[in-house]
């Protein structure tokens, strides 16, 4: 898709490799004419977009059969908790290597390597049996690293292939995928545990999805792609780039060591601002994502219209209805997030973290009625949980748009990496747990009833309001530094 004449030829080094680019260099012009995005490159976006799509998926497993795994393995609330919390751990720690590594080196090995590990893992874990139920957290934690790989990734490789206009766009449809991605994993693992009466099978068809995957991106994906640096679009000049091969004594940029890039984001506060208001979502995302199901049986079992769980295979209705409002709000809202933000950015620069607090503040108002309303009308408790859903999933195209214009584009992947770290080892990795042990506490000092099973997740979840509130403040944060940080980064 681009149309290069060449008056002299740059040395190998400064060809691109991965993720990695020369930068400042001056003498013979190179003219790069850029025509928009070809086919081949919405093709490669639609691939990234299906593995998102299976990445959530299997990420999401788990909870659409919590029932089914909590009985098989014997789980309490607290250990059920530990169970996404052992998966958000690992996959948080493997974020900053793959994010280094993707910024510095090939990213379609990278990606491939992680989407054959994770597919192997979570196919292998479909054949444990309820003696090792260590070795369920253990493969858990291992499909957490595999997914890391992604995650960090493959946003940079769309935000490469697209300019600022389409990036947005492009970002919005992909991460779409995350909520649907989510609501087809309960869909899909209630669904599946349904009609062949063993919940194993659920862990089953992803792989296979993921092997697809696998195959469409090596066919697809270029194995260099180009980055469009801040230098590159300062030298365009009526859609033409003038990139320059090195002149003797001009300065060359240094590349910078990863502690360098740490400390640089770490005085940038739209980026930290931003990523703690992530991080809030991702605590009351990571605590819905769940218990929901689990909370809405319990509130079902004191009002009498479900019975005990004592057959093999548990009711799962709750898991496919909270599927199905997953995938909806989702694509909602990520659709009205990036429509709010193009048009609000017109009048308003601080557009983008006012719409994000805005939104976090009218989620965590919905969340606390839903668990007020839960005990009298199930009905009314998911139609509170879908807006606040609906809201949450607002910013998730917005907050990563916030990122790519206030960081560089050498610094992108390694922003994701530390953006993923914070908000999952402050966020989703703890919230499970920390509902669950709340959850058993209550439980232990009261009669074993199923209305304190009940009220025992009805106090935990109260928490997740509150932390809803806190992220609404850092996205006001945000926007009293985010100007002056998108005018640096693009210099």
């Amino acid at each position: 898709h681009e149309s290069t004449s060449l008056q002299s030829q740059p040395p190998p080094e400064e060809q691109n490799y991965g993720a990695t680019a020369g930068h400042g260099r001056q003498g013979p012009i190179v003219s790069v004419s850029r025509k928009g995005p070809a086919k081949r490159d919405y093709l490669i976006a639609a691939v990234l977009c299906y593995t998102n799509l299976i990445n959530f998926m299997d990420w999401f497993l788990v909870p659409g059969i919590l029932l089914d795994i909590q009985k098989y393995f014997e789980l309490s609330d607290g250990d059920t908790g530990l169970l996404q919390t052992v998966f958000i751990l690992c996959y948080m720690l493997a974020a900053p290597i793959f994010g280094y590594l993707g910024d510095r080196y090939n990213r379609k090995i990278i990606l491939g390597a992680g989407i054959f590990f994770w597919s192997g893992v979570t196919l292998s874990s479909s054949f444990i049996s309820e003696l090792y139920y260590w070795i369920f957290f253990l493969s858990r934690g291992l499909v957490g690293i595999g997914t890391a790989s992604y995650s960090t990734i493959a946003p940079t490789i769309i935000a490469d292939l697209f300019e600022e206009g389409k990036r947005t766009t492009m970002l919005s449809i992909f991460y779409i995928f995350i909520p649907v991605g989510s609501g087809l994993g309960y869909v899909l693992a209630a669904g599946i545990a349904g009609l062949t009466s063993d919940w194993h099978w659920a862990f089953r068809i992803t792989p296979c999805m993921g092997g697809l995957a696998l195959v469409l991106l090596i066919l697809l994906v270029p194995h260099r792609t180009q980055r469009k640096t801040a230098a590159h679009r300062a030298l365009s000049i009526s859609g033409t780039i003038k990139v320059a091969a090195e002149k003797p004594g001009v300065h060359r940029t240094a590349k910078t060591t990863w502690c360098q890039d740490v400390i640089s984001l770490a005085k940038n506060w739209s980026f930290v601002w931003s990523s703690l208001g992530l991080t809030a979502m991702a605590f009351v995302t990571g605590a819905l994502a769940m218990w929901v199901p689990l909370f809405l049986y319990r509130a079902q079992l004191i009002q009498g219209t479900m019975s005990p769980c004592l057959r093999e295979i548990c009711n799962s209705s709750n898991s496919l209805i909270f599927g199905g409002i997953t995938i909806g709000t989702g694509i909602l809202g990520v659709i009205a997030g990036a429509e709010a933000a193009r048009r609000l950015r017109k009048i308003n620069n601080k557009a983008d973290p006012l719409i994000c607090a805005t939104s976090m503040f009218i989620s965590a108002l919905c969340l606390y009625i839903a668990l007020m309303v839960a005990q009298t009308s199930i009905l009314s408790t998911f139609i509170f949980i879908a807006f606040g859903e609906l809201f949450l999933s607002v910013n998730w195209a917005v907050v990563t748009d916030i990122l790519l214009y206030v960081v560089t584009p050498r610094r992108q992947s390694t922003a994701i990496a530390l953006q993923i770290l914070v908000s999952h080892l402050l966020g989703d990795a703890g919230s499970p747990y920390l509902i669950g042990i709340i959850s058993n506490a209550i439980q232990a000092k009261n009669a074993r009833s199923f209305q304190w099973s009940f009220w025992s997740m009805q106090y935990s979840f109260i928490v997740c309001a509150f932390v809803g509130v806190f992220g609404g403040c850092f996205f006001l944060l945000t926007s009293l530094y985010i100007e002056e940080d998108r005018k640096e980064a693009e210099q």
